[in-house]
């Protein structure tokens, strides 16, 4: 609705999953594209990288309920051309669209700030939160333990086996230096928590 009111602005089309926002971006090639990281039954960093596999025009806008400086970063290093928090979304969502819309990239002031002391500081990769120390469907499989989501459930949403859902698990585990699935149990509801 935000949207809609600006005389130069038109939304084209809404999806609530990755394969029906992926179809809609290639068949309706918008200026622009605003992804959610969280979508139903999926995560929007695959829709991210599936628009920039295919080389299409279109650029993405992410907005998220994570305030981290590091899912802006992912989000850019994966052909994202802006950032944006929910909580900011109503007062922000119309520069940010046509800040990207001109090909400029956008982030909020805080998050900008946050991006720029981590290069100056060279503290790219280091690091011990999850955010930073997981990939990106290891962050994912983190988030939905700390949803309380099955392993089966979570294999079904990622399309994944079991197995490979238990790899990821015990992956996250020894990288979070965590002594048991019981504390990684716990310090994925913990995250979750934090962070929305």
């Amino acid at each position: 609705m935000r949207i809609n009111i600006e005389p130069d602005l038109q939304v084209i089309g809404e999806a609530t999953d990755v394969d029906d926002g992926f179809e809609l971006i290639r068949r309706l090639s918008p200026h622009l594209a605003i992804v959610d990281i969280s979508l139903k039954e999926s995560n929007g960093m695959e829709l991210l990288k599936r628009v920039k596999d295919e080389k299409l025009p279109t650029k993405i806008l992410v907005w998220s309920m994570y305030d981290d400086s590091l899912y802006a970063e992912r989000t850019l290093r994966s052909g994202a051309m802006g950032y944006i928090n929910k909580k900011n979304a109503t007062t922000e969502i119309v520069e940010a669209i046509r800040k990207v819309v001109k090909g400029e990239i956008y982030l909020c002031e805080k998050l900008a700030t946050k991006l720029l002391q981590r290069v100056v500081t060279g503290n790219t990769t280091a690091g011990l939160s999850p955010a930073e120390a997981l990939s990106d469907r290891e962050l994912q499989t983190f988030e939905w333990i700390g949803r309380g989501l099955r392993t089966a459930d979570i294999a079904e949403r990622m399309q994944l086996s079991p197995k490979t859902i238990e790899t990821y698990r015990a992956r996250i585990k020894d990288k979070l230096e965590l002594p048991d699935m019981a504390a990684l149990t716990r310090e994925a509801v913990q995250w979750v928590l934090e962070n929305g």
